[in-house]
C-alpha cells in the first residue's frame, strides 16, 4: 500500500445491493493502485459548530482522512471536510452546480458551451391561480413539445416532455413548489444521447445510449448503451465543460442537435459507472482512484 487511506463517502439511505456493488468496485479499484478506501455512510458522521469552531464526530473516524473519495450529494459534508483541510474528489463546489439542473446551465453559460434554451421557474410557496401570460411567454420561447426537468433528479426519472398548453399547465401545478426548469425539446436527439466519462480533464470511456420506446436514453428507464467513437465536436465540448468546471471527474451526456453537432444534456459529478464499465470494458474505478494518487 502506499499509505494513504481516505474514505469513500456514500449516502447511508441507499445500502442497496447496487451501491454496495459500486463500493466494493471501487475499493478493488483503489487496491490495484495501492490506495486505501474506508466505506463511511454520511449519516455516520456529524458536523457542526462547536464553540464557534467547525466539528466532526462520528462513530467510526478517530481523525480526519488524507482525502475523500465523495460519491454523495450531501453538499453541507463535502463543503465541512475541505473547511477542515481535506481534499475532497469531486468538490463541494463542482457537486453542487451538477447536482442542480439549473446551476450547471447558469454557471455554464457564456463559456462556449452549446445548450438547449432553458428558462428557469420561478420560486413558489404555494399554488398560484393565473400564470397564463407566465406560460405564455414559456411557450413562446420554447414551442412545443418542451422538457420539463426537475432541477434535482437521477437517471432520468424526473425528466418529462409536455407537448401542449394544458400538459404545461398541469406540470407547472404538479411542481409549483419543486425548483424546476423548461428546456427546448432537440428533436433530433429522440431516445439518443451519448455519455462521455472524463477523469482529469482526460476522455477515459464513452458510449452511445438508444431508446426505442423513450425520448430520454437512460439505461435505468429502458435505454441500451454500446461502446462508442463520437465525432470530435462531442469530444472538445465535454472537455470545455470539463475544464469550465474544473472537475476531477464527470459524467457528461450530450445530445444530437444533428449527427455532427452536440448539444449538452446534463452533467454528473458522481455518475454511476457499472454500465459504461460493462460496455467499454474500461476500467473506470480504477482511473479515478489513479487520478486520486497523482493529486495527492
Amino acid at each position: 500500500m502506499t499509505g494513504i487511506t481516505g474514505w469513500l463517502i456514500v449516502n447511508g439511505s441507499l445500502k442497496t445491493d447496487t451501491f454496495m456493488e459500486m463500493v466494493d468496485h471501487y475499493k478493488k479499484a483503489a487496491a490495484q493502485v495501492e490506495l486505501g478506501l474506508e466505506l463511511i455512510f454520511n449519516n455516520e458522521l456529524i458536523i457542526g459548530v462547536g464553540e464557534d469552531q467547525l466539528f466532526l464526530k462520528g462513530a467510526k473516524p478517530s481523525q480526519l482522512p488524507k482525502f475523500v473519495l465523495f460519491l454523495d450529494k450531501d453538499i453541507r459534508l463535502a463543503m465541512q471536510l475541505e473547511q477542515l483541510g481535506v481534499r475532497v474528489f469531486n468538490s463541494a463546489k463542482v457537486i453542487e452546480i451538477c447536482d442542480d439542473k439549473a446551476k450547471t446551465f447558469q454557471y455554464l453559460a457564456g463559456k462556449g458551451i452549446h445548450m438547449p434554451n432553458t428558462i428557469m421557474a420561478p420560486l413558489m410557496f404555494r399554488e398560484v391561480e393565473k400564470e397564463e401570460e407566465y406560460l405564455l411567454q414559456v411557450e413562446k420561447i420554447l414551442g412545443y413539445p418542451m422538457v420539463v426537468k426537475e432541477c434535482y433528479g437521477s437517471f432520468g426519472e424526473q425528466v418529462y416532455l409536455v407537448t401542449n398548453r394544458e400538459e404545461l399547465a398541469a406540470k407547472r401545478q404538479e411542481l409549483i413548489t419543486v425548483p424546476h426548469l423548461y428546456q427546448q425539446y432537440i428533436d433530433y436527439s429522440k431516445g439518443k444521447d451519448i455519455r462521455i466519462y472524463i477523469v482529469g480533464n482526460e476522455i477515459v470511456a464513452t458510449m452511445l445510449r438508444t431508446s426505442e420506446t423513450d425520448f430520454r436514453a437512460n439505461i435505468n428507464n429502458g435505454g441500451i448503451g454500446v461502446a462508442y467513437e463520437p465525432p470530435t465536436a462531442f469530444k472538445l465540448l465535454a472537455l470545455e465543460v470539463s475544464k469550465a468546471l474544473g472537475a476531477d471527474f464527470l459524467g457528461i451526456d450530450l445530445l444530437f442537435e444533428d449527427e455532427e453537432t452536440p448539444i449538452l444534456c446534463e452533467v454528473n459529478s458522481n455518475a454511476h459507472i457499472k454500465a459504461i464499465q460493462s460496455c467499454t470494458g474500461v476500467n473506470v474505478a480504477e482511473k479515478i482512484t489513479s487520478h486520486i494518487i497523482a493529486q495527492l
